[in-house]
């Protein structure tokens, strides 16, 4: 057996050991993602919503609310509605340091932005040193890392910086949530400040924190913010 007989046969052996298996179900995963062709059918694409805070709508356009009040996004892109199985792979990524679910999500991200105009760096929302020393990774970096390599597009991780330590947006209603957040971020010290980000977070769910981050970023000169996130609460 000759050298390119061996290596083609590795090469097989690996396809068949290392195949890659649904993350939430343990079935075949489809076209070299982990996740199965069941799973994937059943993914929420947000294909219908405000394009200035995601919200689903029943046709794009936008809202209501952001013609009577336009956040500081120019555009808000969220993949997915948050439900099944979102729900079950963004709490592995937040909670559980699960960078499997991380790297899954962050290629269905890419695709589902791949229609979308690009600006000239991916900005994560941070965490405050002290949740992140609890934490020990940063959730959004973990979506952001990949998805600039991915879409070609430079990442900066500290251009933004949370200032300050706030409450966990998760246990308070709408408006403690805006309170929480006044001077929560600002923008790191000597950045060069590019002219058109996109703030990459997991879940939307009021927008208080990117709100929050885009006007500290609008602010301080940049000329336009988006957001990408993973999923948007209904």
């Amino acid at each position: 057996m000759d050298a390119l007989q061996v290596d083609g046969w590795l090469r097989k052996a690996a396809r068949v050991v290392f195949a890659p298996r649904c993350l939430l179900c343990g079935e075949p995963g489809l076209d070299r993602r982990d996740l199965c062709a069941a799973c994937v059918a059943a993914l929420p694409w947000n294909h219908s919503a405000c394009l200035r805070c995601a919200l689903p709508l029943p046709v794009p356009g936008t809202c209501g609310a952001c013609l009577q009040k336009p956040p500081a996004m120019t555009e808000t892109h969220a993949v997915f509605v948050y439900g099944f199985p979102l729900d079950r792979l963004v709490p592995r990524l937040k909670f559980h340091h699960d960078l499997a679910a991380g790297r899954l999500l962050s290629e269905l991200m890419a695709t589902g932005l791949a229609a979308v105009t690009l600006p000239t760096a991916v900005v994560p929302v941070p965490l405050h040193a002290s949740r992140l020393r609890r934490r020990g990774y940063d959730q959004a970096l973990e979506l952001a890392r990949p998805l600039a390599r991915t879409l070609q597009l430079p990442l900066l991780p500290d251009l933004l910086v949370r200032a300050r330590a706030t409450a966990a947006q998760s246990e308070l209603d709408a408006g403690a949530r805006q309170r929480n957040l006044r001077r929560a971020f600002a923008v790191g010290t000597n950045a060069e400040l590019p002219a058109h980000v996109a703030l990459v977070d997991d879940v939307m769910t009021t927008g208080a924190t990117l709100q929050a981050a885009a006007s500290t970023l609008r602010r301080a000169g940049v000329a336009r913010v988006d957001a990408w996130v993973c999923a948007r609460v209904p």
